[in-house]
């Protein structure tokens, strides 16, 4: 056993001496305890000022006027609409003599009357709508206004005043009372709204109504008759197709805007999508 292990021992030993000798070697490199050198030190300067007294305005100086502040480069300058010629006499002798659609004339020239005095409409928050209830008395006077929403407190004001300054209007074209509702827009970006007359004497769509609806108390019945519809023959067509106006561009354009503004385009049938 003794003399297998001499190999190995002599491999050891030979190992320890030569790690030895290299600790002999690089001893005084690695280990070498010499101090560091201390960094210079800047001295620093330190100066004392005092602070400058302030001049104090003589009583008798007068404070300078503010420069107005410059206008952002990126700020537009908002939109406005003015507003629309006051109907005329031309026009209101033809609304003091249509009677069909509940005096669909009388109606539109109304509102145009009460826009036009308004003034400019100005984009911001001033802008808005407001709807209301009329009844005309037959001799033309206002028998009774009401609102019924309004989405500008400013739009509502300016709208009451100037129906309360309004000139004297005709008759009414059935002399009946005349009651109807309508929307006054007050707002950069209204349209006209010039009606078409054209279909006036077209019998009337009826409105839907459901066979299904129920008071709750009367007894459960379904109604699937529809509405009687008067179709106009012979001589009252031809005396209604009197009363129809010639159609004007305004009105053609106006009635493009409104269909486009709700069914949006031939191509897409999406509001506001491009062609």
């Amino acid at each position: 056993m003794q003399l297998k292990n001499r190999p190995v021992l002599g491999a050891v030993v030979l190992s320890l001496l030569a790690h030895g000798l290299v600790l002999l070697l690089l001893g005084p490199t690695l280990f070498s305890s010499r101090p560091q050198e201390p960094h210079p030190t800047v001295p620093v300067e330190v100066k004392l000022t005092r602070p400058t007294p302030q001049k104090v305005a003589s009583p008798t100086a007068r404070p300078a006027s503010p420069q107005p502040a410059a206008t952002p480069p990126h700020q537009q300058t908002p939109a406005t609409q003015e507003a629309p010629p006051a109907p005329s006499a031309e026009d209101w002798a033809f609304a003091g003599r249509y009677t069909l659609k509940n005096s669909k004339g009388y109606r539109h020239n109304w509102g145009r009357q009460v826009r036009s005095m308004m003034g400019t409409a100005v984009e911001g928050p001033d802008q808005g709508m407001v709807r209301f209830r009329i009844e005309i008395a037959p001799n033309g006077t206002l028998a009774k206004l009401e609102t019924l929403w309004s989405t500008s407190p400013v739009a509502e004001q300016k709208a009451r005043e100037a129906i309360a300054h309004m000139p004297p209007l005709p008759p009414t074209p059935t002399g009946k009372p005349l009651v109807f509702e309508k929307t006054i827009v007050f707002s950069a970006f209204a349209g006209d709204d010039t009606p078409l007359y054209r279909h006036d004497c077209d019998p009337e769509v009826p409105a839907f109504r459901n066979p299904f609806v129920w008071n709750g108390q009367s007894e459960k019945w379904r109604d699937d008759d529809p509405p009687p519809v008067k179709v106009l023959t012979g001589q009252e067509l031809e005396d209604c197709r009197k009363q129809l106006p010639a159609e004007t561009v305004q009105s053609e354009a106006a009635r493009d805007k409104r269909v486009m503004d709700r069914w949006g385009t031939v191509k897409s049938g999406r509001p506001g999508a491009p062609d």
